[in-house]
């Protein structure tokens, strides 16, 4: 296997791409966001074009309004990894979601599956109620883990109250027990793309102006139409909340893209500090896709 992680527009996609063609292999999502359907251009989901006949999965499985959880993610992996068509394959995990790549490794507690029933009686609340009485609820129930999360902090909100309900025991707890490695660390190549940021801002600002040219605001257009709750991940999308706000009337369509491309420098600036002290010696660090890719193609000969 080979884990590819890296901030948003650092060229991780492409990368990942370039190397499935010459390894026979295919491409497995670990972005939290690229989960999600209806917003493809928004999380810079790799199209058709782009896939080049290379197999995809794990990219827009998920209707927005659902609250996909890391431990959702795993055991969509777990799943994937038994499928026939995998076998022989070289499986690239690409992503800038550092929980995730984590989670492959083990450092996330097997937290027993949350019957659906239960996630979507907690949706709903949210959806009807709203964030606040939701934390109130979290707070009286599990002060623990409501002392250590924001009271706007919707996903993990919900997920504290899903699994406390569905096994009687706090997310807290859980979290104390290291999971199970899902792939081998010693039999597995890790690349981290670390580039400059004056770069990286670069590539952001001219790929945020190519997501719109391409229908991004529609985008939104299209998960306005759905009434979701604000808290819910996918509305946290970059871009999601400044583009309504344009939709809305209450701001134009420049100031919105603007602040969504400073938006996206600060996610940018966050990945690259946690890319940078949480991921091991074991990651080979590359200033850029080209040359990751060099490296990689002289390996392969």
């Amino acid at each position: 296997m080979i884990l590819i992680a890296g901030p948003t527009a650092s060229g991780k996609s492409q990368l990942g791409i370039d190397i499935a063609r010459q390894c026979h292999g295919v491409v497995i999502n670990a972005d939290s966001m690229q989960v999600y359907d209806v917003l493809h251009l928004l999380t810079a989901r790799p199209d058709k074009n782009e896939m080049g006949g290379v197999p995809h999965y794990l990219y827009g499985f998920v209707n927005p309004g659902e609250a996909f959880s890391t431990g959702r993610w795993l055991e969509a992996v777990r799943e994937l990894l038994q499928h026939p068509e995998l076998k022989g394959r070289t499986c690239i995990f690409v992503g800038g979601t550092g929980l995730y790549f984590r989670a492959l490794l083990g450092g996330l507690a097997r937290i027993p599956p949350v019957d659906a029933a239960i996630r979507e009686k907690w949706r709903l609340f949210l959806q009807e109620k709203g964030i606040e009485p939701l934390y109130e609820i979290l707070s009286e129930k599990d002060p623990v883990l409501a002392g250590r999360l924001s009271p706007n902090d919707g996903q993990r909100i919900l997920r504290g109250l899903e699994v406390l309900e569905a096994t009687g025991r706090s997310i807290a707890e859980w979290q104390q027990q290291r999971g199970e490695p899902l792939v081998d660390a010693m039999r597995t190549r890790k690349l981290v793309l670390d580039l400059e940021r004056e770069e990286l801002a670069v590539r952001i600002s001219a790929r945020f102006d190519k997501m719109v040219e391409k229908g991004a605001l529609e985008e939104v257009r299209q998960l306005q139409a759905m009434h979701l709750a604000p808290a819910l991940p996918a509305m946290k999308a970059i871009g999601v909340r400044k583009f309504s706000a344009c939709l809305d009337g209450e701001t134009s369509l420049e100031t919105a893209i603007e602040k969504a491309k400073a938006e996206t420098r600060r996610y940018a600036r966050r990945q690259m500090t946690w890319l940078r002290h949480q991921l091991d010696a074991g990651w080979q660090r590359f200033s850029s896709a080209q040359e990751a890719l060099r490296l990689f193609s002289y390996d392969v000969k």
